[in-house]
């Protein structure tokens, strides 16, 4: 089973997110695990989000989370993406992703992520 904190949601909705998404894999029989990471991630265009953690299936957990922005209203980041070409960066320790940014089920935007004191910051945003 994967675990990452690649996904996060509106700052203030995050527990009852969180909730939902734990109970709806536990009616689904699905593996999934999601607790808050304890950190925010700030953005200027979407608002502030607090990262979550998870263990289970990925194609679960990513589902779960869009589905989490449809069916609650929010707004949630789903990060995980990689340029191509990136391995000699990645054994350095240079650490990019980019990540989707979700409003009611539809992308609204896309950031690029990278990581400082292990944990992820907004290098760059912008609207779809």
């Amino acid at each position: 089973m994967a675990t990452t904190d690649n996904f996060a949601i509106e700052q203030g909705k995050a527990q009852r997110a969180i909730e939902w998404m734990n109970s709806e894999a536990a009616k689904n029989n699905k593996k999934l695990q999601v607790k808050l990471e304890g950190y925010l991630l700030f953005t200027t265009k979407f608002g502030n989000f607090e990262v979550v953690s998870w263990k289970g299936e990925w194609s679960t957990a990513r589902n779960m989370v869009i589905r989490a922005s449809k069916k609650l209203n929010i707004k949630v980041v789903e990060a995980g993406y990689h340029v191509k070409g990136q391995l000699l960066s990645s054994l350095f320790g240079i650490s990019r992703e980019f990540a989707k940014v979700y409003s009611g089920g539809n992308i609204i935007g896309n950031l690029e992520l990278t990581t400082r004191s292990g944990r992820w910051i907004v290098k760059g945003e912008k609207l779809t």
